[in-house]
């Protein structure tokens, strides 16, 4: 059996300001994301089974990668851990949906997060390949499993 990669695509809105950035990305602001997540794997070869022909049901990857990411980042503030506490417990009053994490926003942190948290809850025979995360229309990061091995 061959190896067959499948991609499927999410969005999701997302505020994030860049701690100690000498541009105006300092400033609170928000993207329109587009996530691509593409896996790698065999189609399952068994005729008994209701996914024969998959590597993954696409339903199943839509629920994983919402129950991940979409659902934890849609409408929400990421701000780095290493603002003042004073002003992250403004943000917090401010917003309801405040995400702190222990790295610089960026479009290229922000992918590499995302391949931890879904490269744990893939089935055994499944591997994720790669990420594309649009920032804007023209803007893009991208994660390879090949090149973080």
């Amino acid at each position: 059996m061959s190896i067959i990669r499948v991609t499927k695509e999410f969005a999701f809105e997302t505020a994030h300001a860049l701690w100690n950035y000498d541009g105006p990305c300092r400033n609170v602001h928000g993207h329109s994301y587009k996530l691509f997540v593409t896996l790698s794997g065999e189609p399952i070869e068994d005729a008994g089974n209701p996914k024969n022909g998959m590597v993954i049901d696409f339903g199943d990857l839509k629920k994983l990668v919402s129950e991940q990411v979409v659902n934890i980042f849609d409408h929400a503030v990421v701000i780095s851990n290493m603002v003042e506490r004073e002003n992250l417990d403004a943000l917090n009053k401010m917003f309801g949906n405040v995400l702190v994490v222990d790295y610089q926003p960026t479009c290229e942190n922000l992918v590499t997060d995302i391949a931890e948290r879904l490269k744990p809850c893939l089935p055994d025979n499944i591997s994720l390949h790669s990420l594309r995360l649009y920032e804007t229309d023209t803007s893009y990061a991208e994660w390879f499993a090949d090149d973080n091995i």
